[in-house]
């Protein structure tokens, strides 16, 4: 589509001259329409949208990138968007994807209006002109793979549409609906099955390759961010052959996959095996009476979003979506290269533990050594355990660590050693009055991000007000996020100097009252974790026997 980039001079327009300047705007089909220096109307696939123009930043919610995935379409790769007639106002987000009711874990979210028909995406932007190609960030939600919405305030664009770039955060498919496999599925499909909500996000990015530009946005420079399960998604993009030339740079927040597929429930694995994800996939549908994929795909979403509230759905290795193990296909050069900025939070694994029953010191030993093989010595010397109070600390250290900070750490040694690009390793340790006791929970970094504060973040939960020193981060975190979008490098003018990750012994930015650069507090346990994960990589490819470490219903958000 091919913008206008010269300004229109339609100030002070009146209606009849608006509409005839709209019916030629859907006539030209891929231009951008500019009202009082802000974008306001603009062509995209599928029709026009017109958007509302705040503060100096234009806001488009709720543009379709697909068609509805319901009826026949439920359980298949997105399908080309269904065009419309007149002006689409994108006044109001798309309602969030179907997903198990909130209230049902520790993960609450707030009331939310939920439909199957959900694959929309939304876009800020600040620029007052089509030419202009600022970069792109692309927002990616987290929620365990099972809930979150784009609508959750404090992923709002406004703050970084505002500072220079275009925002986009964009819906997928999710639980069930999104990554339930079953033999027949995979054989409909003539491929694989179960990664239905991964191919959403990149059918909108390459909704975002073909129009952003008329938005201001540059499509050479786009990058992938998320948090949590959507950076989970985000590291599986970069080892996603579908998803080659679709990004340029991308942002994890506290998540990644770089473990082997799980088997059974070993700790810390996420993937699943083809085979396995469709074995569940079936006795789900089965569990439900549906037989048959025509009368699995006849049942109600509400029945389907229901049953599932016991059920964890996750990633496969499908073999179009996700081929392989990405640990390998690093190491291989089989992936996306990109520069990458990646980072955990200091105590996002403290609500993460069984509460089914006391945590003690002799408890601890014995589930280390139960479920983590020729590792158990190496993870009790970094994890203090001489009673019940340390256990329990330490219980809550093992799962930040191997739940996110392993990943994120081997990541950026696999970039490092080889990729061509940079990484850039960040810890997140702001402390405020509403912080748990151990540090930045899960999350804690959101605000600061997007520079909304006191709004409602993905947990339903009421995020604080900023003092002055929280503004201070999130000024100095947001122009780190903004550079490396623009640029690959979070480095600029008046910055304190971010290095890029190198081994063996590599500072990494640790946000807090006074953020510097110094070593990963936790790169002791990092290593001892290494054990653990190279164990399984060998079992995994000599085969062993199933090991599960009980963990909290709370996983990834």
């Amino acid at each position: 589509m091919k913008p206008i980039c010269a300004d229109a001079g339609i100030k002070g327009m009146n209606a009849i001259g608006c509409i005839r300047t709209v019916a030629l705007l859907m006539l030209l089909g891929g231009a951008t329409l500019q009202v009082e220096g802000a974008i306001l109307t603009v062509s995209v696939t599928g029709g026009v949208v017109e958007g509302v123009a705040r503060g100096g930043v234009t806001s488009f919610k709720g543009i379709p990138f697909s068609a509805p995935p319901i009826g026949e379409r439920r359980w298949k790769a997105p399908q080309p968007v269904i065009g419309w007639t007149g002006v689409r106002s994108a006044d109001s987000f798309a309602p969030a994807c179907a997903q198990v009711s909130p209230g049902t874990s520790d993960l609450r979210a707030p009331a939310l209006n939920t439909s199957e028909d959900c694959l929309y995406l939304n876009v800020w932007t600040g620029a007052h002109s089509p030419c202009e190609r600022r970069p792109v960030m692309v927002w990616i939600y987290g929620g365990a793979f099972v809930r979150g919405a784009t609508s959750t305030p404090v992923y709002d664009g406004t703050q970084l549409a505002r500072e220079g770039v275009v925002l986009v955060s964009i819906a997928y498919r999710l639980g069930p609906f999104g990554f339930l496999a079953s033999r027949e599925l995979t054989r409909e499909s003539g491929r694989g099955s179960g990664n239905y909500g991964l191919l959403d996000q990149i059918a909108a990015l390459k909704w975002v390759r073909r129009n952003i530009t008329q938005f201001g946005g540059d499509p050479t420079r786009v990058t992938i961010f998320g948090e949590s399960a959507g950076a989970m998604a985000v590291s599986l993009l970069t080892s996603s052959p579908l998803a080659a030339g679709l990004f340029e740079r991308t942002i994890a927040e506290s998540g990644a996959v770089f473990t082997i597929a799980r088997t059974g429930a070993e700790p810390f694995l996420t993937l699943r095996p083809l085979g396995l994800a469709e074995k569940t996939g079936q006795a789900f549908l089965e569990s439900l009476g549906a037989m048959s994929l025509h009368a699995a795909r006849a049942l109600s979403a509400a029945v389907i979003a229901n049953a599932a509230r016991r059920e964890q759905f996750l990633p496969d290795v499908d073999g179009q979506a996700v081929t392989g193990s990405p640990y390998r296909q690093h190491r291989e050069g089989h992936f996306n290269d990109t520069p990458i900025l990646i980072g955990t939070n200091s105590a996002e694994g403290a609500l993460e533990y069984p509460r089914d029953r006391p945590i003690t010191a002799a408890w601890f030993v014995k589930e280390i050594r139960t479920n983590f093989g020729p590792a158990a010595d190496a993870l009790l010397a970094v994890y203090p355990h001489a009673n019940d109070r340390e256990a329990l600390e330490s219980v809550k250290a093992a799962n930040r660590d191997g739940e996110y900070a392993w990943p994120a750490w081997t990541w950026a040694r696999l970039e490092s050693q080889y990729g061509k690009s940079h990484a850039y390793v960040y810890y997140f340790d702001v402390r405020t009055p509403a912080s748990l006791p151990e540090g930045a929970d899960h999350g804690d970094e959101l605000p600061y991000v997007f520079g909304n504060f006191g709004v409602l973040n993905p947990a339903g939960h009421l995020e604080p007000s900023a003092r002055a020193e929280d503004l201070k981060v999130s000024a100095l975190m947001r122009h780190y996020w903004i550079n490396f979008a623009a640029t690959g490098d979070p480095n600029g003018a008046g910055l304190p100097v971010w290095p890029a990750y190198r081994e063996p012994a590599s500072g990494v930015m640790i946000f807090s009252r006074t953020s510097s650069v110094r070593p990963l507090p936790n790169q002791d346990q990092l290593r001892a974790f290494d054990r653990y994960f190279s164990w399984r990589r060998t079992q995994a490819r000599t085969g062993s026997p199933h090991s599960s470490l009980p963990r909290a219903s709370r996983t990834v958000r």
